[in-house]
Order: structure tokens, then C-alpha cells, then sequence
């Protein structure tokens, strides 16, 4: 086989051909000629040195190589549309490419977009997730949303919230913590790439140190909670971002800890208010809304 990726070409004609049942049928969809049909059917078949079709006199059958190559080559066809359709064509009016934190989008933004969808059910959403600080300099979002304190490099930006860091448990481990010291007898679940974390929460409860053999680092919110939820550990949350996984997760306060407040926050950033596109006007609306009703 010379080269993985055959013509995109020959994979229309060999769609189409498939679909049709004949080269001839194909070719007047395709307004080819049934010859050039037949040729590239040919080259696409010489590419995998295999057969695809059968031919018969006025129709042709797919081999078992031609049925099994068929759904992806389908597949890989729609998408392609689709992509080109959303990005380029008329559906490009409706679109809108948001870009937000990891966290942001799986606790707090995905439980209420269904809330925007039923108010702009035209709004194609594209969503696009960032780990690292450096994923915010990929191009292509309209809007991005971004936790952290005010950057000069942004050009606009609505403050949406901030967030408390408390500890969290399962029930049974939460009520065997009567005193801040009772967290010493636990795991703590600590995110290595957090701020906030648990010596600046058990500081703010008079303790000084934590014993570094009482802690285990993860990579996320999400695994931490996952843990502690399993009985494994206390984990810090993030109210009011992870209150939707917190409460799915069966996990409770800790109540012998307030939690600290974090001196940083979530912020939605754009180039321009003004040349904002018609979805990111509306979806900036919901968002300032839903972020209003947060706050109160």
C-alpha cells in the first residue's frame, strides 16, 4: 500500500458507487463519466491491492473489504461536510467556539446549557477545553473563559466569580472530624497545580504544617473529589464551580473548616464587545446572567 491516505477524491467516487450500486448511477451523480468512475474505483483498489467491488454487467456488489472500509469512509465524508458547513458555510452564522477550563465547563457549565439551548436552539456550540495556561494562545475561540487574576494581554473581560476552597468528604469520614487536628488522622487529596491548598486551609485553622506523609497528589479536581468520594481521602472543592459533582458524588462539608477564599476568579474574555458575533452576544448575555444569579 503506497501511503496511508488515499485521494479524498477516489473515497467520493467509491461512496457514492457503494451507495448507488453502480458505476454508471455514480457517475451521473457525480456528473463524471462512467469510464473515470471506473478508473479511479480502479486506482483507489490498486492503492489498498485489493478488490472493493464485484462488477457485475449492470450493477456491482461491494467485497467483505469493500462493506468493512464503507462506514468509516462515510463517516469521514459527513464529517468533513458538516465541518466545512459549520465553519465556512451558511451554519457559520450560528456558530460559536468557546473555549473554557476543564473544570469550568464539566461542573458548572454543562449542567445549564441545556437551560441555553432551549433559548437559542439555532446556536451551534463548539467547545474546546484548556489544561495548561498555554492552551488560552490557541487561536479560533471566540469567547474564552479563564480562571486566574487579570491579565494585561487581554483585550476584554466580565468577571463572572470566584470561588471558596473547602474540604469535602464522605459522610461517614466527615463526621469523624470534630476538630481541625482530626484531619491529620486522614489522607489529604491535594492538586499539585492548585494555589490554594491544604496548608493555607488547616493554617486558617491554626495549624502550621501538614505531615507530607498524609498527603496524595493528583493531577485534578476531578480525580480528587472521585477519591474522597470513595472514602480514600479529604479533598479540597471549589464552591460554587464544583457544587454539581460535589453533591452527584454524595460528599459533605467538612464543617469544622470554612474554607479559604480564593483571591483569584473565573472571567469571560474577548477581543471586542462590539464585534462580537450574533451567537457570542447572546451566549455573553446567558453567561453574565447565569453567573448574576450565581453571585446573589
Amino acid at each position: 500500500m503506497r501511503g496511508s491516505i488515499p485521494s479524498l477524491n477516489w473515497l467520493r467516487v467509491f461512496e457514492a458507487a457503494a451507495r448507488q450500486q453502480s458505476f454508471a448511477r455514480a457517475a451521473e451523480l457525480l456528473n463524471m463519466s462512467t469510464s473515470a468512475v471506473s478508473q479511479q474505483i480502479k486506482a483507489l483498489e490498486n492503492h489498498f491491492g485489493e478488490a472493493l467491488f464485484k462488477r457485475g454487467a449492470r450493477q456491482v456488489e461491494l467485497t467483505d473489504a469493500g462493506h468493512a472500509f464503507l462506514p468509516a469512509v462515510r463517516q469521514s465524508l459527513m464529517t468533513i461536510e458538516e465541518t466545512a458547513g459549520s465553519l465556512f458555510g451558511q451554519e457559520k452564522e450560528h456558530t460559536l467556539t468557546l473555549q473554557a477550563d476543564l473544570i469550568f465547563t464539566t461542573a458548572w457549565l454543562a449542567p445549564r446549557l441545556p437551560a441555553f439551548d432551549r433559548l437559542h436552539p439555532r446556536v451551534q456550540l463548539h467547545l474546546t477545553g484548556a489544561y495548561r495556561d498555554p492552551d488560552y494562545q490557541r487561536p479560533g475561540a471566540e469567547l474564552k473563559i479563564l480562571f486566574g487574576p487579570v491579565h494585561r494581554s487581554w483585550a476584554q473581560c466580565d468577571r463572572l466569580f470566584d470561588e471558596r476552597i473547602y474540604p469535602v468528604a464522605h459522610p461517614e469520614v466527615a463526621a469523624s472530624i470534630e476538630t481541625p487536628m482530626d484531619f491529620l488522622d486522614h489522607r489529604l487529596i491535594q492538586i499539585s497545580t492548585h494555589r490554594i491548598n491544604w496548608n493555607q486551609v488547616l493554617q486558617d485553622c491554626g495549624i502550621d504544617t501538614v505531615p507530607t506523609r498524609q498527603l496524595c497528589f493528583v493531577e485534578n479536581t476531578q480525580v480528587a473529589l472521585a477519591l474522597a468520594a470513595s472514602g480514600y481521602g479529604i479533598a479540597l472543592a471549589r464552591l460554587p464551580t464544583t457544587d454539581n459533582f460535589v453533591g452527584r458524588l454524595g460528599l459533605v462539608p467538612c464543617e469544622v473548616s470554612p474554607g479559604v477564599q480564593s483571591s483569584e476568579a473565573y472571567y469571560l474574555v474577548y477581543q471586542n464587545l462590539e464585534s462580537l458575533s450574533g451567537p457570542a452576544r447572546k451566549f455573553h448575555a446567558w453567561l453574565l446572567d447565569q453567573a448574576g444569579n450565581q453571585n446573589r
